[in-house]
């Protein structure tokens, strides 16, 4: 967040240092919400180019913001740097983290890098630890569900949702504004009393999400398919953020029924 005034966009190469340094360097950078990632199932494919986003380009803009002397950097990290853990576990912010991907291996290892420039360095480093995000806009090729079951609410033509889970499954979800609302919350606090917070999320069950879905538009068609959810919990205990920045998520369900006019 430069001081230059609202709504003005630079676009740099977080990889390159020679782009991002002169940000810093023209700029009165105050606070910082480092979203930047390269996404699961392309990290898969692409090993060398998420180690250089997700893992390099992270520890560079972390030492400018010490240098710089920004004020805090809060980092959008992930439900997956816990790893599968059965339906009936509550995960805490003290849970043991066994992520099972690249992904979420680089996104633990950017908490404890970020942990240790706030203990040697000063630098106010806060972790919001985020699960599936739904909502409209969003371009996803390998879960385009997350977007499609609020774009295609008033469709009017038949039209087949897929969602890749089996019906008993639970899976933890937020919508997108949520997690807006929820980065500001801590980017304005006057302080922090973690350095990770669990973010506070829907637990929904596939089948149940089915039904509203087909009842709430009958040309829309669910699709079910056989997959277990892993690499995330399916129980969620975000009471440390909740009382902290007293923040209540509106439930997904109640976002779809209001953006179906229902």
């Amino acid at each position: 967040m430069p001081d230059s005034g609202p709504g003005e966009e630079i676009q740099c190469d977080l990889a390159d240092r020679a782009q991002l340094r002169p940000v810093f360097e023209t700029e009165q950078v105050r606070a910082i919400i480092h979203l930047a990632a390269v996404l699961p199932t392309a990290a898969q494919q692409n090993p060398r180019l998420a180690t250089e986003v997700n893992v390099q380009a992270s520890a560079q803009l972390l030492e400018l913001a010490w240098q710089f002397g920004v004020q805090r950097v809060v980092f959008g990290s992930s439900l997956s740097i816990y790893g599968t853990y059965s339906a009936e576990q509550m995960i805490s912010e003290q849970a043991r983290a066994a992520p099972e991907d690249l992904y979420g291996a680089a996104k633990l290892y950017v908490e404890q890098l970020g942990q240790a420039y706030r203990e040697c360095h000063g630098v106010d480093f806060v972790s919001l630890r985020i699960g599936r995000v739904v909502g409209p806009g969003a371009r996803s090729t390998t879960s385009a569900w997350r977007s499609q079951i609020f774009e295609l609410l008033k469709t009017e033509y038949p039209c087949e949702i897929l969602l890749p889970y089996r019906a008993a499954e639970r899976i933890l979800v937020l919508h997108v504004d949520d997690v807006a609302a929820m980065l500001m919350a801590v980017i304005g606090a006057p302080q922090t009393a973690h350095s990770v917070y669990n973010a506070p999320c829907s637990a929904i069950v596939v089948g149940e999400l089915k039904r509203l879905l087909e009842h709430l538009n009958r040309k829309i068609s669910v699709r079910l398919a056989d997959a277990v959810p892993a690499g995330n919990p399916q129980m969620l205990d975000f009471r440390r953020f909740q009382n902290e920045f007293r923040f209540e998520t509106v439930p997904i369900f109640d976002r779809l029924r209001k953006a179906a006019g229902k």
